[in-house]
C-alpha cells in the first residue's frame, strides 16, 4: 500500500437505511459552535452551564496589550455600590482589603465601628479601625461605640 491511498469502509448491509450514525462526543466547550453546524446531535464531556469564574481572570484597561487575556470593561451602566457610594474600609473596591494596607482608604470609605468618614480618629495601629471587617468581635466593638456617650455627642455630619 502507498501512503497516499484512503481504504473506504463500507458500513454494512443492516446498518443502511438506519438514522442511527457515530456519536460524537465534546470534550471542550471552544469547539460547541462548529460541531452544532454539522451534528444534529452530539454528547457533552463537560458542564455547559458552569458559570465562568470571573475573579480568576487578569481585567485591563489597556485595550492595545497583546499580553493582556480578551475581555475588557468598555463601558459601565448605573453606579456600583461598594465604589460609588460610601462604604466600610473592607468592602471598598478601589482599594481591596486583600490587596492593599487596610490602611489606605477611597474618599468614600468609613470607619466600620465609628461609622465616621475614614479616617476616625482609632484608623492606625495593630487594633486599629483600618482592620475592621463584619465578624463577631468588629460588630461588638460597633455596638459598644454605638452605645457610647461619646457617640451619641459626636458630630452626625461625618456618619453615614
Amino acid at each position: 500500500m502507498g501512503d497516499n491511498e484512503v481504504i473506504e469502509v463500507p458500513s454494512s448491509p443492516e446498518n443502511q437505511g438506519s438514522p442511527v450514525r457515530d456519536i460524537v462526543c465534546l470534550k471542550e466547550e471552544f469547539y460547541m459552535r462548529e460541531i452544532e453546524e454539522i451534528e444534529d446531535c452530539f454528547i457533552l464531556d463537560f458542564e455547559p452551564n458552569d458559570s465562568i469564574d470571573l475573579s480568576k481572570l487578569f481585567m485591563s484597561n489597556d485595550l492595545h496589550n497583546p499580553v493582556a487575556p480578551g475581555i475588557y470593561v468598555l463601558a459601565e451602566h448605573d453606579q456600583v455600590a461598594c465604589r460609588d457610594y460610601p462604604h466600610s474600609r473592607h468592602l471598598c473596591l478601589k482599594n481591596r482589603f486583600e490587596k492593599t494596607p487596610h490602611e489606605t482608604y477611597c474618599e468614600l470609605c468609613y470607619c466600620f465601628v465609628c461609622d465616621k468618614a475614614a479616617p476616625c480618629t482609632n484608623w492606625l495601629g495593630v487594633s486599629g479601625h483600618c482592620h475592621a471587617t463584619s465578624s463577631h468581635e468588629w460588630k461588638c466593638l460597633r455596638r459598644k461605640m454605638r452605645n457610647s456617650p461619646i457617640y451619641s455627642d459626636s458630630d452626625d455630619s461625618t456618619r453615614y
